[in-house]
């Protein structure tokens, strides 16, 4: 086979077999060379007209051994009509006189023929050394050293990409929003250029007690934090700033150092701490929290920075109250009752809560009793009154004609509300509850209009005269 194409061939001479001198048959002519030598090279028919401006000279071979043939015998037994040997001494005056015959006729023709048949035999062939060789140039020029990281692992490679995105697709690179690349994914490649992919990783960050999730590229969590600019000098860290970070990500709880003031016991301090609640702060002061102490801001709070907590020591008791509670009044109409006409079906019963008072004292100053608790003890009775709807009879027959405001006056001084210091007598004409309800009234007398009671004392006049009234019956005649 044949070497590099731009290794050079050494040329050979026709060789006949050992032993073989003599014989016809043993010589190499284009049709039994193999793998399509020329005869006068024995190299590959393409580098011969490839790399060769004229062919090489065969050279002659000497009588010294038996039965050898010359070389006019030689090209002579090609057949083929391929172009004659070089013009180095082969087509002169003299070569032509070796010998006679046949070969010499077929040598001086191929001679006579020589530089026309060689270019236009030689010009394809160099135009296509031509081509190949621009090629080769443009494959060189198209291949380029990069120098791709991707994550922290960094190698070297050839690629053909012409971008940053097309290298990235052709390494199998797939690469998010959260993702950095650099340069920019549309930024042209160059021979030499260094290309670098860090992943994105998400973070769960608590930042001082505030929840929210960020990316960062950082490999570390001190990276993260530095990436985030978190100060975490004097901080609370739930890991280790060492902490690798995965493509996963990872939860990290940072508390940083805060400056908290603390007014307790008449004293003023400011310290500076990472505590997660007030009461870590405090106990941190050295200032501790008993019975009813408290604090002017929740104890399991936050403390932010530059916060004033002001200790309370509170001291104190508890008081029950019991306090009555009103009840309702439910009024209904009733038409067997004369208009203006009220009566209590349902007497009202207050309720009664039992109310639990916090007296304190704080820092040295009473308070305000506040309400801590309240209970209800009984649930208060409405009360039910029936109102009368029924229109008061205008008169009665026979009592109309009478002084009923005198007889008002001298029975209870014209007060329809009166009521006798026994109590049993009541109204405007002092009516005891019997005499009352046997005229047709409801309830108490007093409690009636006055247009009714006096329609009743008609009535009552009616049937019995002055009599009810002995001593100021007179009045009515008067």
């Amino acid at each position: 086979m044949s070497k590099s194409q731009y290794e050079t061939f050494e040329t050979y001479e026709s060789y006949q077999p050992y032993g073989s001198y003599g014989s016809e048959a043993s010589v190499h002519t284009a049709e039994t060379l193999p793998y399509g030598l020329y005869e006068d090279t024995y190299r590959p028919a393409y580098e011969a007209q490839a790399y060769f401006v004229s062919e090489p000279v065969l050279p002659r071979q000497t009588g010294s051994m038996p039965g050898a043939r010359s070389a006019a015998d030689t090209w002579s037994a090609r057949d083929d009509g391929g172009s004659a040997p070089d013009e180095d001494g082969v087509c002169d005056a003299g070569s032509l006189a070796i010998t006679g015959g046949r070969a010499e006729r077929r040598r001086r023709a191929r001679c006579a023929e020589r530089p026309e048949s060689t270019v236009r035999r030689l010009l394809p062939q160099a135009l296509v050394v031509a081509f190949l060789a621009g090629g080769t140039t443009a494959f060189v020029a198209k291949d380029k050293a990069i120098e791709l990281t991707v994550d922290g692992k960094q190698r070297t490679l050839h690629t053909f990409a012409d971008d940053v995105r097309e290298l990235l697709t052709d390494e199998g690179v797939r690469t998010g929003e959260h993702d950095m690349i650099a340069p920019a994914p549309g930024a042209a490649l160059a021979s030499g250029d260094a290309v670098a992919v860090r992943y994105g990783r998400p973070v769960r960050l608590t930042l001082d007690g505030r929840r929210r999730e960020v990316w960062t590229t950082a490999h570390t969590v001190a990276g993260a934090l530095d990436e985030l600019g978190v100060r975490a000098e004097g901080a609370y860290l739930s890991v280790s700033r060492s902490q690798r970070i995965g493509r996963a990500g990872l939860a990290l709880d940072v508390r940083t150092e805060r400056a908290v003031t603390i007014m307790a016991d008449g004293r003023t301090r400011t310290i500076r701490t990472n505590a997660a609640t007030v009461r870590e702060a405090l106990e941190e002061a050295g200032i501790g929290l008993h019975g009813q102490d408290a604090t002017s801001v929740p104890p399991d709070s936050f403390p932010r920075d530059g916060q004033t907590v002001t200790v309370l020591r509170v001291s104190g008791s508890r008081e029950v109250r019991e306090e009555q509670i009103p009840f309702d009044v439910e009024r209904t109409d009733d038409p067997t009752l004369f208009k203006g006409t009220e009566v209590v079906a349902q007497a009202g019963l207050p309720g009664l809560r039992r109310d639990t008072f916090l007296l304190r004292i704080v820092n040295g100053v009473r308070e305000k009793p506040r309400r801590e608790t309240s209970e209800v003890v009984r649930k208060p009775r409405k009360q039910i009154v029936k109102v009368g709807t029924k229109p008061l009879p205008h008169s009665v027959s026979g009592a109309d004609h009478l002084n009923w405001r005198g007889l008002a006056t001298c029975e209870s001084g014209g007060r329809p509300s009166a009521v006798d210091p026994s109590g049993t007598f009541g109204g405007l004409y002092q009516f005891d509850a019997l005499t009352w309800h046997s005229l047709g009234g409801s309830g108490r007398p007093q409690d009636a209009p006055a247009e009714e009671q006096t329609f009743r004392a008609k009535k009552l006049y009616t049937r019995r005269g002055a009599t009810p009234w002995p001593h100021c019956g007179a009045r009515l005649h008067g």
